[in-house]
């Protein structure tokens, strides 16, 4: 009998070193749409610019707990004049134990980002229609080659502050 609860026990720490993540809240942590020349905007017949920025920002809540937010700006513009302005920031609390630390930038920066970016396209998507506007439809995006692409910009930085 006690060589089974030894057993059991065993189990149960072996389990609880095992990696593991889960997704323990996603939420729109804020949202916004203006249309600053509104109504003569929509009198216009001239085909808008529009430009997407995107970022991501990961901070640890408390021992393996990191909210995740990625933003999205859309802007479009005729000329000089703003037709709309919609942003979106989508956030998600995820839990992610038992990992290599030199893994968990990896994890926060591609992993989560690529939870969290279905619900911001939906959003911004929502948000343009609502105003009246067709709504924009964003690509997919390659969270890899961004978290790739800024950890090369890091180490450029840090070896040009060394020199």
């Amino acid at each position: 009998m006690a060589q089974e609860d030894s057993n059991a026990a065993q189990e149960n720490d072996n389990e609880a070193q095992q990696p593991g993540f889960s997704i323990e809240k996603i939420y729109l942590k804020d949202a916004s749409l203006e249309i600053p020349n509104a109504p003569q905007i929509f009198t216009e017949r001239t085909q808008p610019q529009v430009g997407i920025e995107l970022s991501n920002v990961a901070q640890q809540i408390e021992a393996g707990v990191f909210e995740v937010a990625i933003k999205v700006t859309v802007t479009s513009k005729i000329a000089e004049k703003t037709v709309f302005l919609a942003e979106v920031t989508q956030a998600g609390i995820f839990q992610i134990r038992n990992v290599p630390e030199e893994n968990i930038p990896m994890i926060v920066g591609i992993t989560c980002p690529n939870i969290l970016f279905p619900y911001a396209r939906e959003s911004i998507s929502d948000l343009t229609i609502r105003g009246g506007f067709q709504p924009v439809l964003l690509n997919p995006i390659n969270f890899e080659a961004l978290f790739a692409q800024q950890q090369q910009q890091q180490a450029v930085q840090a070896d040009s502050a060394t020199h």
